[in-house]
């Protein structure tokens, strides 16, 4: 198989679709002033299908240097939270453990958002200030 063909591509394209939908319902004028989407380099967002996907509506990608999980808000803002909430929980089944999720994620405030994609600007200053190394030392 071919290193830029994914079984997995297609799955993330159809995220992506997703994505897009949600983004015509909730926020409309953004599809049409232009989507800027940060991703790493996995392979399924390097494959030729999400290549075409991403030309044919014009989303632009912010460029992720490899190994670099320290410039996605995932990783600096989001999983330490969320490992917090989480911590000393059990969960009986994977429904509940979704359903507890879905309520941490819907009571955070939309400024917890914001936190953590103006702080991706500073983290990104600092990867260019240091050559692309790491963030984190």
């Amino acid at each position: 198989m071919s290193k830029r063909i994914t079984p997995f591509a297609s799955q993330y394209c159809s995220t992506l679709d997703r994505l897009k939908e949600a983004i015509r319902r909730k926020r409309p004028g953004l599809l049409r002033r232009g989507v800027v989407l940060q991703h790493d380099n996995a392979t399924p967002h390097s494959a030729n299908l999400t290549q075409q996907w991403l030309q044919r509506y014009g989303w632009e990608i912010l460029p992720h240097p490899a190994h670099s999980p320290d410039l996605a808000p995932s990783d600096f803002h989001l999983f330490g939270p969320l490992k917090r909430h989480l911590g000393g929980m059990a969960f009986e089944t994977e429904d509940d453990l979704i359903s507890e999720l879905r309520n941490w994620f819907d009571n955070l405030d939309v400024d917890f958002f914001r936190v953590g994609i103006n702080l991706l600007l500073t983290r990104w200053q600092k990867c260019i200030d240091l050559h692309g190394d790491y963030v984190e030392k």
